[in-house]
């Protein structure tokens, strides 16, 4: 799955990518879909850990950033669903610690995961201000408004999500998403049907601008792509001075939003 992931980043920048985004939990199966403490041995750390170390150098190596989700260990017993975010010249910035964990049947992420304890940074990369949203974070409006506030330019969002209640979500939640908060959103998917269960993860990772429309065609529900996609960034501006939303904000209302 490594291999396989460095020979997609080196596709992609040869295309003319400048910022590359994995799949959640991108370097071997979707394990959740079981309850199974072998699966531990999968963790490592961050950035410290052999795979951050290799896509260092990947990233400097083509000069792009990168957006790499993995299992982090922070220390032994504690154990995260991460992505590091990496700069062009290797730089390694820092890490969004997924902070929405479900636990539902093929889905047993409470098994393996703390919840997050970063909040919701935003990096400053060579391509922008990068922000990330793991997955079943995407049903939560409140964790795309903060990236927003901190000013995201791009939020990508890796998942591994499957066929069923989820899949006609997956075309209204970023694109209102991106239109709500005045950013791009890049979002990705695990493509079939894994050992380990049943999952029929359907693919069709996109991106979509300010505006709510998809920049070229979503990805194939059925096979492996690699989507690169040129950004118009002076549509942020556009955007925003049109839709106010960030003036016309009421925080002062919202108080109730945050009580248990």
């Amino acid at each position: 799955m490594i291999a396989a992931a460095v020979d997609h980043i080196a596709t992609a920048a040869s295309q003319g990518a400048q910022v590359v985004c994995l799949q959640e939990l991108f370097y071997g199966p979707y394990f959740c879909q079981v309850q199974d403490a072998d699966y531990y041995s999968y963790t490592e750390r961050i950035p410290d850990g052999p795979t951050t170390k290799l896509m260092q150098e990947v990233a400097r190596n083509h000069g792009v950033v990168l957006v790499v989700p993995m299992y982090e260990e922070e220390q032994p017993g504690v154990y995260f669903n991460t992505a590091a975010v990496i700069d062009a010249d290797g730089t390694y910035l820092g890490m969004h610690r997924k902070n929405h964990i479900p636990q539902v049947k093929g889905f047993w992420e409470k098994f393996y995961f703390r919840p997050g304890n970063l909040g919701y940074p935003v990096f400053d990369t060579a391509v922008g201000r990068i922000g990330v949203y793991i997955c079943y974070e995407r049903h939560f409006p409140e964790g795309w408004r903060a990236l927003g506030l901190a000013g995201a330019q791009i939020v990508f969002n890796p998942s591994a999500t499957s066929r069923g209640l989820s899949e006609y979500l997956w075309r209204l939640e970023q694109p209102a998403a991106a239109v709500a908060n005045e950013y791009y959103v890049g979002t990705i998917n695990r493509v079939g049907v894994e050992p380990l269960g049943d999952n029929d993860f359907y693919g069709q990772s996109y991106f979509v601008d300010p505006r709510g429309q998809l920049v070229g065609e979503a990805a194939s529900d059925t096979e492996e792509e690699v989507v690169v996609r040129d950004l118009d960034m002076d549509r942020l501006a556009e955007v925003r001075d049109l839709w106010q939303f960030y003036r016309d904000r009421r925080p002062d209302t919202y108080e109730g939003l945050v009580k248990p």
